[in-house]
């Protein structure tokens, strides 16, 4: 696929999950638009573009069961619980937007894939919190001044941009399942640090439920704790290099 096929792919998948509602309907919608035989063919293209867009429009869908190779499984959750991607059937549901409901423990699965997945859905998710402050700081006059003038919130979002940069090159270069946890929780720590300083850029407004910054935060908290968090990834990959006594070369520069 060149960058021209994968533009216009792009496109057509922000206005889909723009416009279908999230759930079933958009899951169809996807379908049709060939998302199983593009996983198929382009799997590393297929889950960044998708997942990214999931995290920008806020949309969701059971993607995440064709990445962890279909079906409903049992996803490990942080702390220790189990929770499948479901809009219905037994177990409580984690959150109000997600159809994920908690599940006895399952058995154990290859992770990568989903890591990354998860992965590009944090990072799409701390970018849309990123447009809703940067809006929100050029558009604000505090004190007779543009919010956007101060240095303290020019701070806030250059970090939170430097952050998921950082996180979206660790995915770019994530190829093996040591690398695909690394990602993850890179992109968890990038999309808790953005929801941590657009909250702060935004000020009272961004509690409030008629601004959408909201559902990204708690969207961030939940996608952080699927298959691990970013703090458990991070404990995990520390033992594994402790246990073998040395670190490998992510990345050739």
């Amino acid at each position: 696929m060149d960058a021209a096929e994968l533009e216009l792919l792009t496109e057509t998948l922000r206005k889909t999950m723009t416009t279908t509602p999230s759930g079933p309907a958009l899951d169809a919608a996807l379908a049709e638009l060939g998302w199983h035989e593009l996983l198929a063919e382009y799997p590393e293209s297929a889950i960044g573009t998708v997942f990214g867009l999931l995290g920008e429009t806020g949309a969701h869908a059971s993607l995440l069961n064709d990445v962890m190779g279909g079906g409903t499984p049992a996803l490990p959750y942080a702390g220790g619980a189990w929770v499948a991607w479901s809009p219905t059937g037994p177990g409580t549901a984690l959150d109000p937007e997600l159809p994920l409901r908690t599940v006895p423990s399952g058995r154990s699965l290859p992770l990568a894939a989903g890591h990354r997945a998860l992965g590009w859905w944090l990072v799409g998710t701390g970018r849309a919190m990123l447009t809703l402050a940067r809006a929100h700081a050029l558009d604000r006059v505090q004190f007779g001044r543009p919010l956007a003038s101060f240095q303290a919130v020019r701070h806030r979002l250059a970090e939170t941009l430097v952050a998921l940069e950082g996180a979206e090159a660790t995915l770019l270069a994530a190829t093996d399942p040591f690398g695909s946890l690394l990602a993850k929780a890179a992109a968890g720590e990038a999309a808790l640090t953005a929801a941590r300083h657009c909250q702060q850029v935004l000020g009272g407004i961004g509690f409030t439920a008629e601004h959408p910054l909201h559902r990204h935060v708690r969207r961030a908290l939940v996608l952080d704790g699927l298959l691990g968090s970013a703090r458990e990834l991070t404990r995990e990959a520390g033992a594994r290099l402790r246990a073998e006594g040395s670190a490998p070369r992510l990345v050739h520069l």
